[in-house]
Formats: structure tokens, C-alpha cells, sequence
């Protein structure tokens, strides 16, 4: 499916990333990718999932980076660095062509490094910090496009991310439909919420009324 006719990235667009945390729980998928922050509290995402595994280099050392043209355009890049906070997999030369390729965005579990261009560029990552040190004969890539670990969350192929200025979720393939409308349920009940304490009622009454806590009671 072209990421440009792809109607649940755009509902997930249209989403918060703590709704959309609310509606994981509810349906029991662990998909909030655990201390993985932007590095820009403006940058936003969604888009599906075109993943990297990397490991520790062997000698001769693989490479760190040379996939970028192989990315298809709308993808979020999820770099799987096992966490490490001592090796960099991004730097600015990817962020300018991710960024003139029309990439979505990038997720790291470990760290970045370049941060000045891809704020200036709005270009969206997300990693659990940065640092300068490159990961040149420290890392490799080990796969492509199979299932990796970002933030203690699976991340598949083809799922759905979405990230604000609170972090990333991953919403898995196969449950996309049932989450994004659990999160769209929520959000319409908020909204109401808010409206009915803006003319006066109690909180408790409004969700009482509202249904809020069933909404995010997880599903037994």
C-alpha cells in the first residue's frame, strides 16, 4: 500500500501518542517504546516501520549506514542499537538524504548524533540521547526489515508508529484497526470531557457520564 493512500497512518496522524498509549493498554499490547524521546519537542511522526538490527562490528567491519536509498518514501526508520549510548548509528548525512527522500522519520534505540540539522531541517528522530562519537568499526547493520526491539516494544515490518513531543508507540500490524479506533473512542470522549467541565459539571460525573474509565479498562 503507498504510504500516501494509507488511511491509518493518517488516523494515527491525527493521534496523540498518550491516547494512543491508553488504547495499547486497553487491548494489552505493550507498544510504548520505553525512553525513546525526540530530540526536538516539535517533531512529530507516523508512518510504517522499515526496520535495521544492528551488532557489534566484526573485523573487517560491516557498515553502519549504507541502506538509505533502499528506504521507501513515508517509511519510519527503526534502528535497533540494543541501546547503546557509546556508539552512534545517525548522523547528519543520513538526516539530509532521509529528509530529501521524503523518509517519515527515524527511531533509535540507542543514540543519534547531528542534532543542529535535523532541527533545522524538522527532520524527526527520536533516540534515547545523543552523542558524537560515530559508530564506524564499533557497530553494523545485521538485518534489514526484520523484527527489532525499540524501548522494550516490538517492532515488526510494516507497523505503525507514531511519535509527538511524549516519545513513540508502536501499534502492531495486525491489531491497527482495533487500537486506532479504541484511541479515536477515547479521544471523542475527552473532547466531551472537557466540554462538560467547561459548562460547569463535575469531573467525576463527566466521565462518569462519558464512560472514561471503561475506555481504558484493559479488555480481559
Amino acid at each position: 500500500m503507498s504510504e500516501k493512500n494509507d488511511k491509518n497512518v493518517s488516523r494515527a496522524a491525527k493521534l496523540d501518542t498518550a491516547t494512543l498509549s491508553d488504547a495499547l493498554d486497553k487491548h494489552g499490547i505493550n507498544g510504548q517504546c520505553y525512553r525513546i524521546a525526540p530530540r526536538d519537542n516539535s517533531f512529530r511522526l507516523a508512518g510504517r516501520a522499515y526496520t535495521l538490527q544492528y551488532g557489534p562490528a566484526s573485523n573487517p567491519p560491516g557498515t553502519v549506514g549504507d541502506y538509505i536509498d533502499d528506504v521507501p518514501p513515508g517509511s519510519v526508520l527503526v534502528l535497533d542499537n540494543q541501546g547503546r549510548d557509546d556508539a552512534t548509528v545517525w548522523g547528519d548525512i543520513l538526516t539530509e538524504i532521509a529528509h530529501r527522500r521524503g523518509i517519515a522519520g527515524t527511531v533509535i534505540d540507542g543514540f543519534c548524533r547531528d542534532v543542529a540539522l535535523c532541527r533545522e531541517l524538522d527532520y524527526p528522530v527520536y533516540a534515547r540521547g545523543h552523542w558524537m562519537r560515530t559508530g564506524k568499526d564499533r557497530v553494523q547493520v545485521e538485518a534489514t526489515n526484520v523484527p527489532v526491539n525499540i524501548g522494550h516494544a516490538r517492532v515488526a515490518p510494516g507497523d505503525l508508529l507514531r511519535g509527538d513531543a511524549d516519545g513513540v508507540v508502536v501499534i502492531p500490524q495486525e491489531h491497527e484497526e482495533a487500537v486506532l479506533a479504541t484511541a479515536e473512542d477515547i479521544e471523542a470522549a475527552e473532547n466531551s470531557i472537557r466540554e462538560a467541565a467547561r459548562s460547569g459539571m463535575r469531573l467525576d460525573e463527566a466521565r462518569v457520564q462519558f464512560r472514561y474509565h471503561q475506555l481504558q479498562t484493559a479488555e480481559q
